[in-house]
């Protein structure tokens, strides 16, 4: 399988500048206005009023890319327009159809038919779904209608208001303006303050829950995180061969993702065993590259062992050179096959001491078509299969006599485009459970835990010190002979 090379790397960032929510924003109204006035910008005193009267609206996108309105918040967004439009009683509907229009055929056209045909090969039809998607998506992109219509239909309706009346400004005017935008900062504020309380709760302290053991517990750990694979839709798969793993070990049942709920974000936050504010991966536009803090794989290097992480472009935003890349530009039923494929090549030649697989196969359906529709549970049981043949391929190696299994996913996936970020239903709580010579089988653990637990329950295994900056809990209720409360023996 190939690598993702320099372009696709490269592009991916680009994407991630129209992909994420908080960047496309300024970047679609900016292009809505110089599109709806191309024909007055010939003029040289007319680009200049574009200009101008565009410095009066950085304050309101300052604000808007600092709050984000996320899941129910988005709601009230729509206060402000209306506010808007009280007190100026003046919109270009002309404007607002044009911007409303470019931005159905930007996601529904371009992004879900268009960029999925060319990228994992999904229909051309697919437009026939993404519209409703769109609608109902909660998530941090782009894709957030609920949240994208109201703030450019007022960011684009005040620039308009001032392009136009630029010349005849006054004082008062100006002043009204900035009172305006300070009522929507104090109420965002407000808002923010007050009902934005769903964020999972950060561990105080660091990792110390547990004394490192005198020997290794197990020679290798392989974690298989399938992205983007919704719990209960998991629990809805026929996946016998990750039933038998799930049930000859130990479960987790509420086992936490971090906030926000982005993959680059996830992988960061699980392979240093802390959080976005210490790690600095805030999303997956990554606008300084490398983790701040050590991560697992720095841990393994200080006692002479070799960790290697095999996933998407993304990752190597975050993790640099410990990450094997496999490029993501190839048909949705092919690439999680040659994933797999390449985790063997690395595991027969570098035969590292921790191995952690991207399978994206899930993640991709799920975006492209839904996580409701049969389509994205079929994903899963390909991936149930794809696990079997990865572990009988370890077996014959003779690579399974003394290594851990780690099954996750990075983050769940609410209705809609498969949306994560903002924590909506589907996406807090993800699958995870291990199985290995070491692990306590047969256990379920129902007490809450996080995904920053991944990283020094591997150092624990390996022998390697904690990462740095780690805080999560060492999942000791896994470990044989360790002794925990709630734990429950599975029935």
């Amino acid at each position: 399988m190939k690598s993702a090379s320099k372009f696709e790397k490269v592009a991916a960032r680009c994407w991630n500048l129209l992909n994420e929510g908080k960047p496309f924003t300024p970047i679609f109204v900016v292009g809505v206005m110089v599109l709806f006035h191309i024909s007055d910008l010939s003029e040289l005193a007319h680009s200049k009023l574009l200009f101008l009267s565009f410095l009066t609206v950085l304050p309101l996108l300052v604000i808007y890319y600092f709050y984000d309105f996320p899941l129910f918040l988005r709601n009230y967004l729509w206060i402000p327009f209306v506010a808007f439009l009280i007190i100026w009683n003046q919109v270009n509907v002309a404007l607002l159809f044009f911007s409303a229009g470019l931005y159905f055929f930007f996601t529904v056209f371009f992004w879900g038919t268009l960029y999925y045909h060319l990228r994992i090969g999904t229909s051309w039809l697919n437009f026939t779904r993404f519209w409703k998607l769109v609608l109902k998506n909660s998530d941090s992109t782009s894709g957030n209608a609920q949240e994208q219509l109201p703030k450019f239909f007022l960011i684009l309706s005040i620039w308009e208001m001032v392009y136009q009346q630029l010349a005849g400004l006054t004082g008062q005017a100006g002043w009204s303006l900035i009172l305006f935008y300070g009522a929507v900062l104090v109420y965002s504020f407000i808002l923010h303050r007050n009902l934005f309380d769903w964020k999972p709760k950060v561990i105080e302290e660091r990792t110390n829950n547990a004394p490192l053991p005198t020997k290794t517990l197990t020679e290798k750990v392989v974690v298989i995180v399938i992205d983007g694979m919704r719990k209960e839709r998991f629990y809805e798969a026929k996946t016998p061969f990750l039933d038998y793993l799930k049930e000859n070990g130990t479960e987790y049942t509420n086992m936490e993702t971090v906030y926000p709920a982005r993959t680059v974000v996830c992988f960061s936050s699980m392979f240093t065993g802390t959080y976005p504010f210490e790690h600095g991966i805030k999303s997956n536009m990554v606008w300084k590259l490398g983790i701040k803090v050590e991560s697992i794989f720095d841990s393994l290097r200080k006692v002479g062992k070799k960790g290697r992480l095999l996933g998407i472009a993304h990752l190597v935003d975050s993790m640099g050179d410990d990450v094997e890349t496999v490029t993501a530009v190839m048909n949705k039923d092919e690439a999680d096959p040659n994933i797999i494929n390449r985790a063997k090549k690395i595991m027969k030649e570098q035969d590292p001491d921790l191995l952690v697989v991207q399978l994206i196969g899930t993640d991709q359906t799920g975006h492209s078509q839904g996580v409701l529709y049969d389509e994205y549970i079929q994903k899963i049981q390909e991936a149930d299969e794809l696990v079997r043949q990865f572990v009988d391929w370890l077996e014959a190696e003779g690579k399974m006599k003394d290594t851990t299994i780690m099954i996750c996913a990075d983050h769940g996936q609410a209705d809609g485009i498969g949306g994560h970020g903002h924590l909506d239903e589907g996406e807090r709580y993800v699958p995870f459970f291990l199985h290995g010579p070491r692990i306590a089988k047969g256990k379920i653990v129902e007490e809450k835990h996080s995904l920053v637990s991944v990283a020094p329950t591997i150092s624990y295994l390996l022998g390697a010190p904690y990462p740095s900056h780690s805080r999560g809990k060492v999942l000791l209720e896994a470990v044989e002979n360790q002794l925990s409360g709630g734990v429950k023996k599975r029935a």
